[in-house]
């Protein structure tokens, strides 16, 4: 950011802030010439989950989000928990191509309430606690079935806060972003309930799931139109919601 703002000042070119989540949402952009807001989106990631309205390329809505963990959190602990490599989150999708999803049972957690929020920390501990009490016994679990019964629960979680969100906003379009938006699973679930839905479904290519400067670089694109400025006063801001600016 301080480069940044030093190469504005220097040159007379505007500053333009970004958040990152936004970037994540713009990288469909690149994907399809033809899609255009607005449209509801799941942004689900190592560090955030969230359902988002996108009313507009700069014009956000929350309508759900994480209220500790997010997903790919979860899924690269478990993965770390079962002893495969980095990255985690991957290597668990491949390995449980070979696992029985029904194998182990795993809890679903809901947020009293708050019906589109997620919660995924106690899913967390329990595979945890899984691994652990099975090592203590001296039993061995089986890494594909229990890496098939976990992102199967993470998954159920995430398709059933979605299919609300679609019920109560009546969208007839579905964009996955961040970089669990890779995960095959939930690419197939998702692909199920937007047919399901009679909804278009968008994900962006897998080599722009993950962070890349063209999904920052498009979304910059949107901000700049719009008229999104920063000043020197501009800093990175970790938990910038994605409905705000600065």
């Amino acid at each position: 950011v301080n480069y940044a703002k030093g190469l504005s000042l220097s040159s007379g070119v505007p500053l333009v802030p970004v958040h990152h989540l936004r970037s994540h949402i713009a990288a469909n952009y690149l994907s399809y010439e033809n899609l255009k807001p607005p449209f509801l989106c799941l942004v689900v990631s190592g560090g955030n989950t969230l359902i988002t309205e996108v009313k507009d390329y700069t014009d956000f809505k929350i309508l759900g989000r994480t209220r500790d963990d997010a997903a790919g959190e979860a899924l690269d602990k478990a993965a770390r928990t079962l002893g495969l490599d980095y990255p985690g989150g991957v290597n668990l999708d491949k390995i449980a191509k070979n696992g029985n999803s029904d194998s182990y049972k795993f809890p679903r957690p809901h947020v009293d309430g708050s019906p589109l929020d997620f919660s995924f920390s106690g899913l967390k501990t329990s595979v945890i606690n899984l691994i652990h009490n099975a090592e203590q016994k001296g039993e061995t679990v089986s890494v594909p079935d229990v890496g098939a019964s976990f992102l199967k629960a993470v998954v159920d979680s995430l398709e059933d806060n979605v299919r609300k969100a679609l019920d109560s906003t009546g969208y007839d379009k579905l964009v996955l972003a961040g970089g669990v938006s890779a995960n095959s699973v939930l690419r197939e679930r998702m692909l199920s309930l937007a047919k399901e839905k009679n909804a278009e479904i968008y994900f962006p290519e897998l080599s722009l799931c993950g962070d890349n400067a063209a999904m920052v670089g498009a979304q910059g694109y949107f901000e700049y139109v719009s008229g999104t400025r920063g000043d020197m006063t501009l800093n990175a801001r970790a938990t910038l919601d994605i409905d705000s600016v600065q």
